[in-house]
């Protein structure tokens, strides 16, 4: 059975004493006021105090840690933040005590985890995480550490990844204790992220944590302790132990933080995006001695965060993944012409071929793969549109390769346009707007989202008397390329085009 009296380093919750009057405040029961307003804006749901019940029962501990803690803190410093779902405990109780404390209890329990002290369960619709307080060693080469399990929830605070999260709310005792050993509650209020240990301990206990600061930086705003920095980049070449899975659903998170420039400029100025997107640092181009083209690195983030200012339904992964990525094979094309200029001619081809690679190594889904590298390939197309020029068959191929990417693609075209000369800028949104005006036009004539062939393979088949084979793909193909050449053609008209073709080519 585990004692339950309060550490040194965990405040029990209690009511103020106001100062008598006229006095300065104590700095002990403002810090005691705050804390104690956290953990009222902690929204314990039922199912945790049950739980907790259940713990205390067996005479064991339960606190409250990770997100959920530093999320209340953060609402108690009048910061936004996004709600995981989960909740994570950790507790004194081994393994199998745990198991034991919620069987008959829980709806499921998984035991994965279980190794590594952790139970997972469900409970009312929420998922749960207990864990074991850990006090763990790494062998410094890869990920997999010595399990071991401690006695104290400091020894298990000590060992996360940083001090925003290394706060607990004990919830077994007769009133909830906020519990802070690491100075958690001071970082947040000051948009510090620093770690508990040392930072070179704590990223070669898990090198990940360098990669987790920037998604932090990404999420939350916060600026890195200046040792932590200075860890990441010595340390930078150690994230090569990491799985790319592992990698990849880290970078994601700082995709679609609320400030994903300054995570990827931390990326970028400790040497880790080497390991995770190597092609955003090699953006970094000198500017020619005429100053013929921008810095391409500067210009891919503000496209992206243009992109950005243009969403409508929340963080859109592929359409910021193609707004960082839409120029990279600029350096791998870049040309000085004999008039002096700079040129990156099919740029947008070698970039998209750059992006499938980048993004396959980080195992993304091929879905995703496929859009992004459509974005890249088709963000310069726009740029030979002129002052309207384009014939409806050149509109009508821009909205068929897009395809549902349309809208994406709008935004990311609108979005590469950074120039600071304003005649030139606001030239190009009229032009972009003349084009999305034809495609509504054209729209309303025809089926644009759908285009097809005016006939179809099995009435090819039929009216050529052919069967299915390598004949057929070619007529349709004919067909489609007329379609769009001519726009819609009624059923006559379509058949005495194909026989014509037909009558010369098979």
């Amino acid at each position: 059975m585990s004692s339950s009296s309060p550490s040194s380093t965990a405040r029990q919750v209690t009511r103020p004493t106001r100062p008598p009057a006229g006095s300065a405040p104590d700095p002990d029961e403002l810090q005691r006021a705050q804390e104690n307003a956290v953990v009222a804006l902690l929204d314990v749901p039922a199912v945790a105090d049950e739980l907790a019940a259940r713990f205390a029962a067996r005479g064991h501990l339960l606190y409250l840690v990770g997100g959920s803690v530093r999320d209340a803190v953060l609402r108690g410093t009048g910061a936004s933040t996004r709600d995981s779902g989960d909740l994570d405990f950790t507790t004194d109780a081994r393994p199998e005590q745990i198991l034991a404390i919620v069987r008959g209890w829980a709806e499921a329990v998984w035991d994965t985890g279980i190794a590594f002290g952790t139970v997972g369960l469900r409970r009312d619709g929420q998922t749960l995480e207990v864990t074991t307080f850990r006090a763990d060693t790494y062998d410094g080469t890869s990920r997999n550490p010595e399990v071991r399990f401690g006695d104290t929830v400091e020894g298990d605070l000590v060992r996360r990844d940083f001090t925003v999260n290394a706060m607990a709310v004990e919830l077994t005792g007769s009133h909830r204790r906020f519990v802070d050993p690491h100075g958690g509650f001071a970082a947040l209020a000051q948009g510090v992220l620093d770690t508990p240990d040392t930072p070179e301990r704590s990223f070669s206990d898990d090198p990940l944590r360098m990669l987790r600061a920037a998604r932090f930086v990404s999420q939350l705003g916060f600026t890195p302790a200046a040792r932590v920095t200075a860890a990441m980049t010595a340390m930078a070449d150690e994230l090569t132990r990491i799985t790319a899975e592992r990698v990849q659903a880290e970078f994601t998170k700082l995709m679609i933080g609320d400030h994903p420039r300054r995570g990827l400029e931390l990326l970028c100025d400790t040497g880790l995006a080497r390991h995770v997107v190597p092609e955003v640092p090699a953006m970094q181009l000198e500017t020619d001695e005429h100053m013929q083209h921008k810095d391409v690195y500067t210009h891919s983030l503000v496209v992206m965060e243009q992109a950005i200012e243009r969403e409508t339904d929340g963080p859109d992964l592929t359409l910021r993944l193609a707004a960082l990525l839409h120029d990279i094979g600029k350096p791998a094309t870049r040309r000085k012409e004999p008039d002096g200029r700079v040129s990156f001619h099919h740029h947008e081809v070698v970039g998209a071929k750059m992006t499938r690679k980048r993004l396959r190594a980080l195992k993304y889904p091929k879905v995703l793969v496929d859009d992004v590298c459509q974005l890249v390939y088709l963000h310069l197309r726009f740029h030979g549109y002129g002052k309207g020029e384009w014939t409806d068959s050149a509109v009508r191929r821009y909205v068929a390769d897009a395809g549902p990417l349309l809208e994406r693609l709008h935004r990311l075209v609108r979005s590469d346009c950074t120039t600071r000369n304003r005649r030139r800028a606001s030239a190009l949104q009229r032009n972009y707007d003349g084009l999305e005006d034809r495609i509504a036009e054209l729209r309303k004539q025809e089926e644009l989202d759908a285009i097809r062939p005016d006939l179809d393979g099995n009435r090819i088949m039929e009216l050529l008397g052919i069967p299915p084979g390598p004949a057929v793909g070619k007529a349709y193909r004919h067909m489609l390329a007329l379609r769009m050449e001519q726009g819609p053609m009624d059923a006559e008209q379509a058949e005495v085009a194909l026989r014509a073709w037909a009558a010369e080519n098979l």
